[in-house]
């Protein structure tokens, strides 16, 4: 299912890219925003479907839960994409999809090209099945965080320049990006300290050893500073605009260097499990 997942997610970024994003360059913000249609929608969930199903195939067999880089990747953009089709019915963010349909389109084939994931240790605990719900929950919302603020970026600079392609001329105004924005952080934050915590206090149980200081722990760790940084900032000195924006991605480069980063370089550079 992995295929026709990427075809659905890629075919929709070039039906959007012809339909509402390809134009000429706006003077004003007075683009009409047309959102998505009922069958837009219902293509969009049948991807998010699709993908779900070709990776429950490939997460689950016979012989265990696997998981490994390639996996990460395509679930944290499949629960992105998931999270976006919900937050869509209560807040107009189409221009979102710019970034995540093609980011998703990729990621749903990473499981196919990149096979033999590591299998993983105490699959069958309770504990360790909600420890991996709760971490990729995180991911997901620093992901889709890390999509709206290059997004935001983006907007700000055609602002500046006074001038704006259809698609951004269509976004919601900055400041309630910046408040979905922080809204999100918010929430990961929340679910990367309750991993990370887990982590920590109950490595035996969830991974059957102590918890070992390594690559992953210290990314992880460097990660939660760097948000906890910046939503502190914005509380006590309202931290805004390109020096949230900076953080932001800073912190989903350091979430992403955790596991990511090191199942890559443990399986395609190194050719481990």
């Amino acid at each position: 299912m992995h295929l026709p997942a990427a075809a659905l997610y890629l075919g929709l970024a070039a039906y959007f890219w012809n339909t509402r994003w390809r134009g000429p360059l706006l003077t004003q913000p007075a683009f009409a925003v047309v959102g998505l249609g009922p069958v837009e929608r219902g293509l969009l969930l049948a991807a998010i479907a699709a993908h779900a199903i070709g990776l429950w195939l490939t997460i689950f067999d016979a012989e265990g839960m696997r998981f490994g880089f390639a996996i990460a990747l395509s679930v944290m953009f499949w629960l992105a994409m998931a999270l976006y089709w919900i937050e869509s019915f209560y807040a107009r963010m189409d221009g979102l999809l710019i970034l995540g349909l093609p980011a998703a389109g990729l990621a749903a084939l990473l499981p196919s090209l990149f096979a033999d994931p590591h299998l993983l240790a105490n699959a069958g605990s309770i504990a360790f099945r909600l420890h991996f719900l709760v971490a990729m929950l995180a991911y997901s919302l620093f992901t889709l965080a890390a999509l709206h603020a290059l997004l935001m970026m983006v907007a700000e600079t055609g602002l500046h320049r006074g001038r704006l392609s259809p698609l951004l001329a269509g976004l919601p105004p900055l400041l309630t990006m910046e408040t979905l924005l922080f809204r999100l952080l918010h929430v990961a934050f929340v679910l990367l300290t309750l991993t990370l915590v887990s982590g920590v206090f109950f490595s035996e149980s969830l991974f059957g050893r102590a918890m070992s200081f390594n690559h992953k722990t210290l990314f992880a760790f460097i990660s939660w500073l760097i948000f906890a940084a910046l939503l502190y900032g914005r509380r006590r000195h309202g931290w805004r605009g390109r020096l949230a924006l900076r953080w932001t991605l800073a912190g989903f480069l350091s979430l992403l260097l955790a596991y990511v980063g090191s199942r890559f370089v443990l399986e395609v550079i190194l050719g481990r499990g």
